[in-house]
């Protein structure tokens, strides 16, 4: 299922943003495909926490890609060039605009719901190699995705070519969900939704290594957003066209999911906040050299070595997220993470693209690369006592603070 639907969703994103810049040349436009999905998934990511732990899940999931599946046949047809005689050409980037919102309302509700059913389908004990798994999935859709992308739109039918292969995935995705059991609530609310929500935030804030990691890969992510300009640097900046932002895009889940490969066998948790602040400074670099490139080659290593570092910091969040966090309140924490960590990527592409307008591209990109390393060294300087602490050390410290 989450193979298929991030497939898809990479597909889209790629396409989706070498499209709109194509129509419109401007970099504001590509910051509002950002703030579109950014907006209601942030918006909407606590009450979506809040049903995932109060409503079967299975359902949940039937109704968040029918409501996806609808916004893809829309923009399916709007860039359909057979219909294009009928949509005036000034409402096609709004009406884009419009569906990835409702794309946005759909992940609030999609995120908590599978976190808590991929916490239910496997074991405590192995929830690092899960995590390690479920990620490296993850990741090789999200290689796949943006090169089949990038090749469909330079060689065998465009845009219209992309939303064929993308709707024909979120099928496959709907079968998946509706052949899955059902998982009923764990929690039964008996307080009002307010309460019952402060309670998962209240929660997340309590716990210094939960609010610690995700505010780290907040700023690090807002700040580091430099593949949402990746279009600018296909299009005006390196010449490679959307064959080459496909392999842009995919350099970085190639790093990530071969990484992830590796950790599989060498976890990174034996130190876990050492190595996240480690991985988080190699991100930083990385981004910076991504900058600096006029190599197309460079650009696809440097690329390649962010993708790397940042799966070391998701698999390290994801299992601490997963360890500390109660059955009961699986939902309401989750949707915190979506708000610090899920949209903390189309909030990223926002500020990119206004830093980009108003600093230039190559600025903008070194101004957020700089910016992670300082991010980094503030959080060290706070954080000198966590390094030497291992996964179940940090465990135990964490269950004896809640208590």
């Amino acid at each position: 299922m989450r193979f298929f639907f991030t497939f898809a969703y990479q597909m889209q994103t790629t396409v989706l943003g070498f499209y709109i810049y194509e129509l419109t040349h401007s970099k504001i436009a590509i910051a509002i495909i950002g703030l579109s999905e950014a907006i209601p998934a942030v918006g909407l990511a606590l009450y979506g926490g809040y049903i995932a732990d109060k409503y079967e899940k299975r359902k949940m999931l039937l109704l968040v890609f029918s409501g996806v599946l609808f916004s893809s046949l829309v923009m399916f047809l709007v860039t359909l060039k057979g219909l294009s005689g009928y949509i005036h050409t000034g409402w096609t980037v709004p009406i884009l605009y419009a569906m990835i919102f409702c794309n946005g309302v759909a992940r609030a509700f999609y995120g908590p719901a599978t976190f808590t059913v991929y916490a239910h389908s496997i074991p405590r004990e192995v929830y690092p190699n899960g995590a390690t798994w479920s990620s490296q999935g993850w990741q090789i859709a999200s290689i796949l995705g943006p090169f089949t992308g990038g090749f469909i739109y330079a060689f065998a039918g465009g845009i219209t070519g992309n939303f064929i292969v993308i709707l024909a995935f979120l099928l496959i995705t709907f079968v998946l969900v509706y052949r899955l059991r059902k998982y009923p609530p764990v929690f039964i609310p008996k307080e009002s939704v307010y309460k019952s929500l402060k309670e998962g935030i209240h929660f997340v804030f309590n716990s210094k290594m939960m609010i610690g990691a995700m505010s780290l890969d907040l700023f690090s992510v807002f700040f580091g957003g430099a593949v949402a300009l990746l279009p600018v640097f296909a299009l005006d900046i390196l010449h490679v066209g959307s064959e080459g932002l496909g392999l842009m895009r995919m350099a970085s889940s190639l790093g990530a999911a071969l990484t992830m490969a590796v950790m599989a066998r060498f976890s990174p948790l034996g130190k876990p906040w050492r190595n996240l602040l480690i991985a988080v400074t190699g991100f930083g670099l990385c981004i910076i050299g991504f900058g600096l490139s006029r190599s197309f080659i460079l650009t696809l290593i440097f690329l390649f070595g962010q993708g790397a570092f940042d799966s070391v910091s998701v698999i390290i969040r994801g299992t601490l997220v997963q360890l500390l966090t109660p059955d009961h309140m699986r939902g309401r924490v989750s949707a915190v993470n979506s708000m610090f960590i899920g949209s903390s990527n189309e909030i990223g592409d926002f500020e990119s693209g206004i830093a980009a307008k108003l600093l230039g591209t190559v600025p903008a990109v070194l101004f957020g690369g700089t910016m992670t390393l300082l991010i980094v060294t503030v959080t060290w300087l706070k954080t000198k006592s966590l390094l030497p602490l291992g996964i179940s050390d940090i465990h135990t410290v964490e269950v004896k603070e809640q208590e």
